[in-house]
């Protein structure tokens, strides 16, 4: 329930401060007094689009408070609307999104507007107030069709695209074929054309490492007297006085040491001299294999791993391909149960509508002769959609209607073509009566309601807020005397000049204040005494019922 409100700098509101409370609140005021600006405002702190063109002219922002008590719990809402654009939204003062302040709000407060009709008339709009009517119900099914939907939606796709491009897959077959083939029989591995660009260099010098390693082998190990046979000779020296001195040891195991690793390496230079070969023949081989890795390279992305990763990648590919069919089958028995199931569901769900239909049906027809309709049959109607392959959709395959006859006899019609603006008015308020019995929405706002009714009709429609407002909140704008009769507590819009600027201004009546004003609204300019007592015997017979 909303409690209290503030508004300020709000188009022509300078500074507003309401208090509402249970049962039937009435707002009156002369026609632009600026009456459904108090609904703007309340909209804006429910949650509604910003628009900077209600901020004050020639104030920097506007902002709107609200105090109200959802569940047992108080919550203080505020909406800040800046010049700049800005747009502040907080709950108990701690800032939060707009999506958050609708997640709340929604549970809150029901507006009804006058672009509400307009809903009523859109076939569109017809499904999502059966839905709307029996949430609980329905939305566990609901769920259950838009997930199989978009599995189905996404299985035809895949399916879809792999039709598409199975031609293009068979011409690319032949080509990855080959590329595979190029690849596969020069078996290239990780590092081999380093190692064939060093096997080469040593190619084209082998003559000069010869030469020069025979050099070297000659004077360490086969010369008289080569380096080895000086180590020795000079070993034998240190060894015939190394028990004299611990220092002289350790030359004698250095030397030692030097000895074997020199005979050591004199071996492994003779062995590299015996592998060196100086055949044209390896020479040619290892240039064409160098060749043909440079090939592939340039072909296959620049490097030996980038040539083994395309070859992965078109080994895959083929691998598809040569997989289509069977792919095509599995995708084909996936869509055919995903179908299967989709179907299921969304027949088990327009089971559940029409079964929410019937009870809308008698539940609407019930308000509407309360409302002063009586010879007014309302229905809904499904259109039958074909039993192998419907029109699925993420919401169901259900297209509905609401029809409507106002007469004995007449065949229904769309209600967008029967109903006027009255008639529209007074079934929205059925809807708003029979949903709100159902998902508890402490309150409820009006704006526009009473378009088009008047007389006996209009005290009716008093009647039946005044009956919703028994377990709801009501805040509802109106210039009919005998809606506002039945007002539990009536508020009265003025619009003022101060010192040059256009303000409006609340405040709440007094039960003679009511009086005054339903006399007003009886009368108009001229309130006299016979408009007076007609206010009075007004007020008492909404009382009486």
């Amino acid at each position: 329930m909303i409690s209290h409100i503030r508004i300020k700098d709000f188009a022509i509101i300078e500074t507003v401060e309401l208090e509402f409370y249970e049962g039937l609140n009435i707002i009156t005021g002369e026609t632009g007094a600026g009456k459904s600006i108090i609904i703007e405002a309340v909209s804006l702190a429910l949650g509604s689009r910003a628009d900077t063109a209600f901020i004050r002219s020639g104030k920097d922002k506007s902002v709107v408070q609200m105090i109200a008590d959802l569940d047992g719990e108080e919550y203080i809402i505020t909406r800040e609307l800046s010049a700049n654009g800005k747009n502040v939204c907080r709950i108990n003062d701690e800032i939060v999104s707009l999506s958050q302040l609708n997640k709340l709000c929604k549970r809150l407060a029901d507006v009804h507007g006058q672009y509400d009709h307009q809903s009523l008339l859109n076939p569109e709009n017809h499904l999502k107030l059966i839905d709307a009517y029996n949430d609980s119900a329905v939305s566990p099914i609901k769920e259950k069709v838009a997930e199989l939907y978009s599995k189905y939606s996404d299985t035809k796709k895949e399916l879809s695209s792999l039709l598409d491009s199975q031609a293009d897959s068979e011409r690319k077959r032949d080509f990855m074929r080959f590329e595979l083939s190029e690849i596969s029989q020069a078996s290239p591995y990780p590092g081999e054309d380093e190692e064939l660009s060093q096997k080469l260099t040593l190619l084209h010098n082998s003559e000069k490492i010869y030469n020069n390693l025979s050099n070297v082998y000659q004077v360490i190990y086969e010369a008289s007297p080569s380096a080895t046979d000086a180590i020795g000779k000079s070993l034998l020296l240190i060894q015939e006085i190394s028990s004299f001195s611990n220092d002289i040891n350790h030359f004698n195991e250095e030397l030692s040491d030097i000895y074997y690793k020199t005979e050591d390496l004199s071996s492994e230079i003779r062995r590299y001299i015996e592998s060196i070969s100086f055949s044209p023949e390896v020479m040619d081989e290892t240039v064409q294999r160098i060749n043909i890795l440079d090939t592939l390279k340039r072909k296959y992305g620049g490097t030996i791993e980038a040539i083994l990763n395309y070859k992965e990648k078109i080994t895959n590919e083929l691998e598809n391909i040569e997989n289509i069919d069977i792919k095509h089958d599995h995708l084909t028995l996936e869509l055919m149960e995903y179908e299967a199931a989709l179907n299921e569901a969304s027949r088990k769900l327009t089971t559940i509508r029409k079964k929410i239909a019937k009870d809308i049906e008698k539940k609407v027809n019930e308000e509407l002769k309360e409302l002063n309709f009586k010879d007014t049959d309302f229905s809904v109607k499904f259109y039958e959609v074909e039993s192998e392959k419907p029109r699925y959709a993420p919401d169901g395959i259900d297209r509905v209607e609401f029809l409507i006859t106002t007469n004995k006899g007449d065949i229904p019609k769309p209600l967008s073509k029967i109903a006027s603006g009255g008639e529209v008015s007074r079934i929205m308020l059925a809807f708003k009566k029979i949903i709100a019995d159902f998902d508890f929405i402490p309150t409820m706002i009006f704006d526009e309601i009473d378009v088009g009714i008047s007389g006996v009709t209009a005290s009716i429609v008093g009647k039946k807020l005044l009956d919703i407002s028994k377990k709801h909140q009501i805040i509802c704008i109106t210039h009919l005397p005998q809606i506002a009769a039945f007002g539990d507590n009536h508020y009265k819009i003025d619009k003022e000049n101060v010192n040059g600027s256009t303000a409006t201004t609340v405040r709440p009546l007094s039960h003679e204040e009511k009086i005054s004003e339903i006399a007003r609204l009886l009368g108009g300019v001229n309130v006299t005494d016979i408009t007076i007592k007609s206010a009075e015997e007004l007020i008492s017979l909404s009382k009486a019922q």
